[in-house]
Parts: C-alpha cells; sequence; structure tokens
C-alpha cells in the first residue's frame, strides 16, 4: 500500500511538471492558482461521469453498504492526512506516513468485524424467514 501511495505521488508530480511545462512553452501564463482552478474542475467532472454511473448501478442492485464504505473510507484517508499535515504545522506529533496507514488499517480491520457480524444477522435473518415461509406454505 505504501508504494501504491508513493507511485501515485510521483505520477501526480510527474504530470504537475507536465502541466507547468505547457503552461509555460505555450505561454498561458496561468497562476498556480488558476492551473489548480482549471486542473482540480476538470479532474472533479471526469470522476463525477465515471463515479456516478457505478453509484447508480450499486444502488440499483440493492448496493448501498458499499456506496456507503467508499464514501467512508475516502473521509477516513482525508481526515487522517489532515491530522497529521496538522500535527505537523502546529508540532503536536510528527508526521509520519505510518499513522496514515495504520489509522486506516483500523478502520478496515472493524468494518470487516462489522461486515462478519452484519453476514451472520442476514443469514439467521434468511434461515428465519425460509423456514416460516414453508411451516406456512406446508399446512395448507
Amino acid at each position: 500500500m505504501e508504494r501504491l501511495l508513493y507511485w501515485m505521488v510521483e505520477i501526480i508530480a510527474k504530470i504537475h511538471n507536465r502541466l507547468l511545462m505547457l503552461n509555460d512553452a505555450y505561454e498561458y501564463n496561468f497562476s498556480d492558482k488558476e492551473l489548480h482552478f482549471l486542473i482540480i474542475g476538470a479532474l472533479g467532472m471526469a470522476m463525477i461521469f465515471v463515479v456516478h454511473p457505478v453509484f447508480k448501478w450499486l444502488v440499483k442492485h440493492d448496493h448501498i453498504m458499499v456506496v456507503s464504505w467508499i464514501y467512508v473510507f475516502t473521509l477516513i484517508i482525508v481526515i487522517t492526512f489532515a491530522i497529521e499535515i496538522g500535527q505537523r504545522v502546529t508540532h503536536t506529533g510528527t508526521m509520519e506516513f505510518a499513522d496514515i496507514m495504520f489509522g486506516v488499517l483500523g478502520f478496515v480491520c472493524m468494518f470487516l468485524v462489522f461486515s462478519v457480524f452484519r453476514g451472520l444477522y442476514h443469514l439467521v435473518l434468511k434461515v428465519v424467514n425460509h423456514r416460516l415461509n414453508n411451516g406456512f406454505s406446508q399446512s395448507d
């Protein structure tokens, strides 16, 4: 996971450098804030066109928990990064990537435990409903 995140940071840095090169080469002279406005705005819209149909499909097929998990997982990543950045800025702790990883791993582990209990609960409901339905149909 750590390698993946470092790889993603490297890719983003390369894209950032390429965009700055294009900005200079074509003499657009966009400021850093203008570039962020344009690029992040376009990236967000591209993500909407991908994410919205996927979430719509998930909801249509009764996978609302998956939508909730994706949303919360994203928030957990943002929050853990914000905490680590805050520690660096305020000097209240050391900014460590491992803290982010352990925080995210904590959520994933606790969600897995929750999923097991949720799965057992739904299994029991299914068995009880099956027995009730079969019991009533046999006595008629």
